[in-house]
């Protein structure tokens, strides 16, 4: 059976009134991750946040990036993934190793914030969604992005995890697994307001009945388990099945996933041109300024001319 891995695969239950998004990532992720020297809980963090921008960013329906950042004061304090239309993929994590052990996914983010940008281009306005972070995971964070920016009621899980190689000098390889759904805006919003005590009439609180195909899908969604998202050997269309057949799916044509980094030669060079001879000066050392890519990790070293 042939793998199908670096692609994601559009889906839609119309009964139950939802479409989504299935992710898998198994070389696109395992090359972002080896281009450093991440420890596992940070790699694990990269990985799921590759997944989450390959997901959203995935939807665009124009030649942009979308940009996952976050800043906080957790061991990881920073974190920046981004997608650049068609399907280029690239991130990197800042994080402070003497503070990483026993730490959870949310510990390891800490207080701050997420930053989800979309860039549609030279000229064009970008758009930008911040959220709180403070004791929750990343795909709690994406909840809290679609609650107050997108208000579409979404449900999103995420994976991420190293498949065990066998034999003497084989490496463990990444992968990452995502899927979403989301409530079709056609079929309406869920069919009450909660309204707050402030609100309701004295002595009463109203709690929002949320539509029961939307429950069932969300529902249905909990439980999928991080290795069917993972399993290079589950094919995509299998675990749709395994969560929907009853209600039916329809699956429509898949992107596919590529590394992609921006960095060459040339433009750092005229970056380092723009620089007061001083500033360039101060970069040297030993007769050389060496300038090293953040996403890729690729060096590059320049000579200046006397």
């Amino acid at each position: 059976m042939s793998i199908r891995d670096d692609m994601v695969l559009p889906f839609e239950v119309k009964p139950l009134g939802i479409r989504g998004r299935l992710l898998r990532l198994g070389a696109v992720a395992d090359d972002i991750l080896h281009r450093h020297d991440y420890p596992a809980a940070v790699s694990a963090l990269v990985a799921e946040a590759v997944a989450l921008t390959g997901l959203l960013g995935s939807t665009l329906k124009f030649d942009g990036k979308l940009i996952l950042q976050t800043r906080s004061d957790g061991p990881v304090d920073m974190l920046v993934s981004d997608f650049a239309a068609p399907n280029g993929l690239r991130a990197y994590a800042r994080f402070k190793a003497a503070a990483l052990e026993g730490r959870s996914e949310a510990e390891l983010l800490g207080s701050g914030h997420l930053a989800l940008t979309i860039d549609q281009g030279q000229d064009m306005e970008r758009y930008q969604g911040i959220v709180p972070l403070g004791g929750v995971s990343l795909t709690d964070a994406a909840h809290s992005y679609f609650v107050n920016s997108e208000q579409i009621p979404t449900r999103i899980r995420l994976a991420a995890g190293p498949l065990m190689a066998r034999g003497k000098g084989a490496r463990d390889s990444w992968r990452a697994g995502a899927i979403m759904v989301q409530h079709l805006p056609e079929h309406g919003p869920p069919s009450a307001i909660q309204l707050s005590s402030g609100d309701a009439p004295e002595g009463r609180e109203e709690v929002a009945r949320e539509d029961d195909a939307w429950v069932k899908a969300r529902l249905l969604l909990d439980t999928v388990e991080d290795h069917e998202l993972l399993d290079p050997l589950l094919a995509p269309e299998d675990l749709l099945y395994r969560l929907y057949h009853e209600d039916g799916v329809t699956v429509y044509p898949e992107t596919n996933f590529t590394r992609h980094c921006t960095c060459s030669r040339e433009r750092i060079e005229e970056v380092l041109k723009g620089f007061p001879d001083d500033d360039r000066a101060a970069m040297e050392k030993d007769g050389a300024i060496t300038v090293n890519c953040e996403f890729c990790s690729a060096e590059y070293r320049f000579t200046p001319a006397r």
